[in-house]
């Protein structure tokens, strides 16, 4: 007897020891306090503002054709129109546009696009181009199209015992 009152005794002094969380004692979790969040603040660069000398936007009210441009005084510009190609519920969207600037080196760029199902496919003296296939490859291209391959049919040979 005198054994289960000192362990009891023991256990008792050792869970006093214990912090208990909120978890053990079912205590409600404390409500966050509704602080008003600042607005965002954004650290423009140091300079003058460019101004948009044009602005042009219109959208059909079906959502089925729209366009944009805008010109900027630092000679920014861009356009694009955009139509829905197909009358079904996912129809695909095709765009024609173009954009300009001068480079910082001074160069004029400017790109005209297409956008369809076809992808991206913009068309710019800026844009690399890959470089000219050579003539050996050229000409192994244009034999391989011109003698094409007899498909051959491999019949497996069965093993008669």
């Amino acid at each position: 007897m005198i054994k289960l009152v000192l362990i009891s005794a023991v256990l008792a002094v050792a869970a006093a020891q214990l912090p208990l969380s909120n978890v053990l004692l079912r205590k409600p979790l404390p409500t966050p306090i509704n602080r008003p969040v600042a607005a965002p603040t954004y650290n423009l660069p140091q300079g003058r503002v460019i101004a948009i000398l044009r602005q042009e936007s219109n959208a059909a009210p079906d959502g089925r054709h729209y366009e944009y441009s805008y010109e900027t005084e630092n000679g920014i510009a861009a356009q694009e129109t955009g139509d829905v190609i197909a009358n079904v519920p996912e129809a695909p969207l095709a765009a024609t546009g173009a954009f300009q600037y001068t480079s910082p080196e001074g160069v004029p760029v400017q790109v005209s696009y297409v956008a369809d199902e076809n992808g991206f496919q913009p068309v710019g003296d800026v844009l690399p181009t890959p470089p000219p296939v050579p003539i050996a490859i050229a000409r192994a291209v244009e034999y391989v199209l011109a003698h094409p391959q007899v498909e051959q049919r491999v019949v497996p040979v069965r093993n008669l015992k």
